[in-house]
């Protein structure tokens, strides 16, 4: 509208300035002589315009600027959302027109006729009319001669009077084009509309979809079960799946384009930086592909070139200088070769520097050293040690350069120069050792120790090393001597042959004041001498708790197990009293160091007079809870059950504390030691019922049935209403073939403490002994009892599917169980999946060519719009499609499962296990980082490893799953059945073994198995056998 605007403004101002030249002009051209006056159009035209007024109304349909051949136009705002323009036709009257097209053309055929009318002052000629016929001009109206320029009948008629004529053929076509989107336009609205009402044309109010349906889901009432189960799966016919894919098209390269390739690599040197070699190709990012042939004829230059440039890194920025340090020299000529010219100079730089260090400190021993060894590495050994002797002259109070000497020169001379060391440094230790190392004889080395100790009587290296060479008896009178000359000792002083005889071993990680020779000495001596060794010892070291813990240990060894916490809490009182600083986790320390050493009562007497100290009242159960745990991770087992002993006695009903003692009993300890704690643990919680029924089953597994009858029998008159007891003693019974007992049992059971699970043990005892009728009669007492108690469901469904015979009737029956548990138990998965494999098998029970998949797919959409995100039936609906041959569809359910439980371990392994090899390691992957301590994904990847023989990765990896996890049965017959396959006999009977002690009881296989009415009364060693059999024949089908 704005460009109409500016176009009518325009008008305005070109008549304006028209309007004035015909004023300013005095009187109009004269006509030219001889010819008939006619009216000019221009001045009408001009007339017609000058009688325009900016400010006036426009006429109605008046467009700005369309006798120019602009074209206006009228946007949505302008008239609103599809609204209709009016338009006129021919005879005046005014329709409706949905097209801008349409309008503008009425507007300029509006327009050509009144520049006609405007060109005709007489009106319209009549039809038929010739003009100049009357002056006897020439006609072509009636003639037939078709000769003239433009044939007989198209001069015809005005100039612009044709209605066909006012178009070309661009036009038209423009129209035709407007018209059909317009047409089509219309057919999408009508497509987009509700619908027409009645089937009428009439359209009616908009409608739901389910009203549509409404008569048809009426008629649904009306159609019969058999109808319902005739109705045909439908199947995949889309034509994607029928189009055959194009296979790849390889074109060979010319010989010319090898050659070039070839040619590319001829001229690549090796030090290059931007060198191809040749048949690689370099892609836009920077990437290099191998091709066919790779150039390495410069990979020797290559890596001399590096070479050459890491040595003139490491060279001498300053010309005719080298930094050298004496200090740090010496250790790195150790690793020099000299083998370049370039390190002979660095030698004779260095012999320069440590001239200049000699001349300037004679007395600097380390200068020497250097300058020896410097001659040494260059290979001159001749020089090297007369250098060592100046040094040795010049700096006689160094004991280094007097043990290089001694390096340098030969053994014997090495003796004569360590022989005038001595006597020159008489209190070097470390002179005195290394000429003992020189001696070969033990008596020589032993007479060059005993001259060091005169000379040095408070060496505790010395006196180490002097006792070291000794046997049993002079050790001791050395040591006797020895906790004279040093009574307070310093370091580690005991031989090893000492220290295994006397069974001690000192663990103090901080070495202040130690007592090792005192206790040394007590060891090597009889009983009472040791009381008296210690009790001097004592009195030198008061503050000492080694001297009082190996009192104690010297009365455990001797069978004095009352005096060990006597010492011990005189121990604690007299380091209190000479302010002796020692932790409670030092004391727990020598407590462990005492269970090494072989002295239990020394470490539970530690415990139980230190494990208490600094702890607050209200922390004391957690506090020695967790330091029993970490005392069992470090492999203290008696420190720990020392610990638990201390706080069951503090806490004698706290339950964890009895569980974790019970724990480690049954792990570290024996059958009798188990059996004490339990009988303990009954004692003070009679009412708690594992106690019992632990204790129970430990004497049953040792063989005693009857003791296990007694616990159980004492365990009734603690708990007469506890159902755990009740289904332990009938287990035992059941177990041991005392069949009437059990039955007997069981009934007293549902008489006194009815619950649903004794129901059930009920009808499993009669379903076992063949009484299926009996069996149902106690489900179904148990179903009006307990109706939501999912077992009852299940296991009718069995028992009518499976036990009785496959009738349709046994098929009726089946289906009324699973009904009614589906109606009681919606979010019961087992139940959904039981159910859809009844109607997915419903062939077996004689129903004819009936096929059960469409049925088992219903139950099982049914069943996830009420469980929605449950990955275990996306996973029975999968295995169902794949069981059908559906393998697209199940595909497609599978995207759909992951899309809704991203983190499944079940799907994601299912995925792995069902999806193509190639794809196989990207999805094990994928699957490892979203679930990464999932042992069924842990599972999977084992045994695709597995599959391509990496049998250390696959074993690996089963180990993992089996420790994150042990109850999973599959987990472990997995393992077993890959040991089976590719192990020895020692690893398969290490898995049935840990297997056995782990007792699994959960996984999809092993449950399956386990649960079999045929695998009734199997061990878990024989439930392993068959789950590894049957995933071995799996493997062998597939492969």
């Amino acid at each position: 509208m704005l460009v109409s605007a500016l176009y009518a403004e325009l008008d305005a101002e070109l008549l304006e300035i028209v309007g004035n030249r015909r004023d300013r002009s005095s009187t109009p051209a004269p006509s030219p002589p001889n010819t008939h006056p006619l009216p000019t159009p221009s001045l009408q035209h001009t007339f017609t315009m000058s009688s325009f007024r900016p400010n006036s109304q426009a006429p109605k349909g008046y467009i700005p600027g369309l006798g120019r051949g602009a074209a206006g136009f009228v946007t949505a705002s302008d008239i609103g959302p599809a609204a209709a323009r009016p338009a006129s036709d021919a005879d005046g009257t005014e329709t409706l027109v949905g097209s801008r097209s349409a309008e503008l053309r009425a507007a300029k055929l509006a327009m050509q006729k009144a520049q006609q009318q405007r060109q005709l002052p007489f009106g319209q000629a009549p039809k038929g009319y010739v003009a100049g016929a009357g002056r006897g001009a020439s006609t072509y109206a009636g003639d037939n001669d078709d000769s003239g320029p433009t044939g007989g009948d198209v001069m015809e008629g005005s100039l612009f009077g044709g209605k066909d004529q006012q178009f070309d053929d661009d036009d038209d076509e423009a129209d035709r084009i407007y018209d059909a989107i317009d047409e089509r336009m219309s057919s999408k609205r009508r497509k987009r509309s509700n619908g027409e009402a009645g089937g009428n044309g009439f359209k009616g109010e908009a409608s739901a979809i389910g009203d549509q349906f409404r008569e048809l889901k009426q008629k649904l009432a009306d159609v019969t079960e058999a109808e319902w189960a005739a109705i045909p799966d439908v199947g995949d016919y889309s034509l994607r799946h029928k189009q055959k894919r194009r296979e790849d098209v390889f074109t060979p390269l010319t010989d010319s384009l090898l050659e070039s390739r070839s040619k590319l690599g001829s001229d690549a040197t090796a030090g290059g930086r931007n060198v191809v070699l040749a048949g690689t190709t370099t892609a836009a990012d920077g990437t290099v592909t191998a091709g066919f042939r790779t150039n390495l004829s410069g990979l020797a230059e290559a890596r001399s070139t590096v070479m050459t440039m890491s040595l003139d890194k490491m060279s001498d920025s300053i010309t005719g200088q080298t930094v050298v340090d004496p200090k740090g020299y010496l250790t790195s000529l150790s690793s020099v070769k000299i083998a370049s010219a370039a390190e002979v100079g660095d030698v004779n730089k260095a012999r320069l520097l440590l001239k200049s260090v000699r001349d300037t400190n004679p007395k600097h021993a380390p200068g020497w050293i250097a300058a020896a060894r410097v001659e040494e590495a260059a290979g001159k050994t001749v020089q090297a040690r007369k250098l060592i002797v100046e040094g040795c002259e010049t700096c006689p109070d160094n004991e280094d350069v007097w043990l290089e000497a001694a390096r340098l020169h030969p053994l014997e001379q090495a003796k004569t120069i360590l022989a005038a060391a001595s006597r020159r440094l008489p209190h070097s230790v470390k002179v005195f050792l290394r000429a003992a190392d020189l001696e070969t004889a033990d008596a020589d080395k032993k007479a060059v120790l005993r001259k060091a100790l005169e000379a040095n009587p408070t060496s505790v290296t010395l006196w180490k090393a002097a006792v070291d060479l000794e046997d049993e008896e002079d050790a001791r009178i050395l040591l006797s001597v020895a906790v004279e000359k040093v009574p307070h000792s310093v370091g580690a002083l005991i031989r090893p042959f000492v220290c295994v005889n006397l069974a001690y071993q000192q663990s103090d990680p901080y070495p202040l004041i130690r007592i090792e020779m005192w206790l040394a000495l007590a060891r090597l001596e009889t009983y009472e001498n040791a009381r008296k060794v210690l009790n001097q010892a004592r009195k030198h070291l008061p503050s000492d708790r080694a001297v009082w813990i190996a009192a104690a240990k010297l009365e455990e060894s001797q069978n004095h197990g009352e005096m060990v916490d006597r010492i011990i809490e005189k121990a604690v009182r007299s380091l209190d009293k000479h302010d002796a600083v020692v932790t409670r986790s030092q004391w727990l320390q020598e407590a462990e160091a005492a269970e090494v050493a072989g002295a239990p009562l020394t470490s539970a007497a530690i415990i139980k007079c230190t494990v208490g100290r600094g702890v607050d009242d209200e922390d004391r159960q957690r506090t020695w809870s967790d330091d029993a745990s970490a005392a069992l991770s470090r492999g203290a087992v008696a420190t720990s059950r020392a610990i638990l002993a201390h706080s069951l006695a503090t806490f004698p009903t706290k339950r964890s504390l009895w569980l974790q003692a019970v724990d480690l009993e049954r792990t570290h300890g024996t059958p009798s030691s188990l059996d004490e704690v339990l009988a303990a643990a009954s004692e003070r919680l009679p009412k708690q019922e594992i106690f019992w029924l632990v204790r129970a089953k430990e004497k049953w597994i040792a063989g005693d049935v009857n003791a296990s009858r007694n616990i159980l029998t004492e365990a009734f008159k603690a708990n007469p209403e506890s159902e755990p007891v009740w289904l332990a003693a009938v287990k035992l019974e059941w177990e041991n073939g005392e069949i009437e007992r059990a039955e007997k049992l069981l009934e007293r059971a549902r008489e006194r403490a009815p619950t649903a699970r004794i129901f059930m043990k009920s009808a499993l005892l009669e379903r076992e002994r063949g009484n299926f009728v009996t069996a149902l009669d106690l489900l179904e007492e148990g179903i009006e009892k307990y109706p939501t108690f999912a077992k009852f469901y299940m296991m009718g469904g069995q028992i009518c599917s499976q036990d009785l015979p496959k009738d349709r009737s046994g098929l009726d029956r089946a289906r009324k169980f699973y009904q009614r548990g589906l109606q009681q138990c919606p979010k019961n998965v087992v139940l959904w999946c039981l159910a859809s494999r009844l109607e997915e098998n419903v062939a077996e029970y004689g129903t004819g060519s009936y096929n059960g998949v469409t049925k088992a797919r219903s139950l099982l959409e049914l069943a996830r719009l009420k469980n929605p995100k449950n990955d275990g039936l996306w996973v029975e609906a999968i295995r169902l499609e794949r069981r059908a041959g559906n393998d697209k569809l199940a595909i497609s359910l599978m995207a759909r499962a992951l899309q809704e439980c991203p983190s499944s371990g079940l799907l994601l392994a299912e995925n792995i296990m069902t999806a193509p090899r190639v794809e196989q390691k990207a999805k094990s992957a994928d699957a490892i980082k979203k679930c990464p301590d999932d042992p069924r994904v842990i599972t999977a990847v084992a045994a695709l490893f597995a599959g391509e023989r990496k049998h250390d990765k696959a074993r690996k990896w089963f180990e993992r799953a089996t420790a994150i996890d042990p109850d999973i049965g599959d987990s472990w017959a997995k393992l077993y059945a890959f040991e089976l396959d590719a192990g020895t006999t020692e690893t398969q009977e290490n898995v049935k073994t840990r297997c056995i002690s782990a007792e699994p009881k959960h996984g999809e296989l092993w449950c399956q198995v386990a649960k079999s009415m045929s695998n009734r009364g199997k061990s878990t060693a024989e439930v392993l056998d068959i789950v590894a059999r049957i995933i071995l024949d799996k493997m062998q089908q597939l492969n």
